[in-house]
């Protein structure tokens, strides 16, 4: 099994709190972030940040949809980290200055990847399939952000 990486990142006009505070807001901003990829969306602890603990149900494809449950942390400033209890997926989310009120987006996610023919199909698609919806998230969090 080979890790699969799929990273994102986006500038957004808006200073670095204010777009940390929207992706960290789970009871409120954040379901309104996400595209039609996701379902199912259900806050179970917390809220805002670190203690959080998140529900959805992600349709990468047609045939292929993760039922997510995730634990949040936020290791450093600036950083929350979304740990799938349902599977070896790590989504971490890096907001950095990026000049006179802008920011800097990068989320990246991790996982362990099957082996064999099917694993290199997951290497070669799924970063990019994936890298398309955070996009979408991205695109959503500036149009939130940069009012």
């Amino acid at each position: 099994m080979a890790q699969v990486e799929a990273t994102t990142e986006r500038i957004i006009a808006a200073d670095a709190e204010t777009v940390f505070d929207t992706l960290a807001d789970y009871s409120g901003a954040r379901a309104k972030l996400l595209p039609e990829h996701f379902s199912e969306y259900e806050v179970r602890e917390g809220g805002d940040g670190e203690g959080t603990l998140v529900h959805w149900k992600l349709q990468a494809t047609s045939k292929r949809v993760r039922d997510c449950l995730l634990e949040v942390t936020e290791p450093t400033d600036g950083q929350l980290v979304e740990k799938d209890r349902n599977s070896s997926m790590v989504t971490t989310w890096t907001v950095t200055p990026a000049g006179e009120g802008r920011s800097r987006a990068v989320v990246t996610s991790v996982w362990n990847g099957a082996g064999g023919i099917g694993g290199f199909f997951e290497r070669a698609f799924a970063p990019k399939g994936l890298a398309r919806i955070y996009d979408a998230i991205l695109a959503n969090l500036a149009a939130e952000t940069e009012k």
